[in-house]
């Protein structure tokens, strides 16, 4: 259980923090860049639960919100996760780990919302309804703690937890499926238009 007895504590002054096996890192360290990042991307989707829970009971909208609420426990799992670095004979439950489940829960979600939505013939441009904008930030910011997830995967494969990166991989495409919900099932949708403002 998590404990939060002091907000300040000074020790972060000089530059750098703890991560959760102890150890001190610098703050701009890549792995703990790759969980402020999930942070980052937590919050954003926190904006999207809030306009979710603006929509009545029972509403598609409010169904999305019950949703993407359980994606804000698994975004901290995500955190959780990076801060703790395995270690070499760690037995399974030890430690708080993203596992498959969780991936496969967002799939089986991408799958159930994209299958009323039409084809698309071009790449959406991001915007539409207050709902579908703020899950298009939300869509790019976890994009961005994806990349650098992967990063830290490239500098310490043997202590970075890859279900991570499938899991914001599969995040950001149901934050898609979604905004294109949110957009009237797609009929909202503002298409790009290749060379738009080209002169002719």
């Amino acid at each position: 259980m998590v404990k939060l007895n002091r907000i300040y504590t000074k020790t972060g002054d000089a530059g750098t923090t703890g991560l959760g096996d102890g150890r001190r890192v610098n703050k701009d360290h890549l792995r703990v860049e790759s969980y402020g990042t999930v942070d980052e991307a937590n919050a954003c989707v926190g904006v999207c639960v809030t306009l979710c829970d603006q929509a009545a009971p029972g509403t598609l909208e409010h169904r999305i919100g019950d949703l993407l609420r359980s994606v804000q426990h698994d975004l901290f799992d995500v955190g959780a996760d990076l801060c703790c670095p395995p270690v070499e004979g760690e037995q399974p439950g030890q430690r708080l780990r993203v596992s498959e489940a969780q991936t496969s829960r967002l799939e089986q979600a991408i799958d159930q919302f994209n299958a009323d939505l039409k084809p698309l013939n071009s790449f959406v441009l991001p915007g539409g309804s207050p709902l579908a904008s703020a899950m298009h930030v939300a869509r790019t910011v976890v994009r961005r703690a994806e990349r650098c997830v992967v990063s830290l995967s490239h500098d310490e494969a043997a202590t970075t937890n890859t279900e991570c990166v499938k899991y914001l991989n599969r995040l950001s495409d149901l934050l898609f499926v979604v905004s294109r919900v949110a957009n009237d099932n797609g009929a909202g949708d503002i298409l790009w238009v290749p060379g738009q403002n080209r002169p002719r």
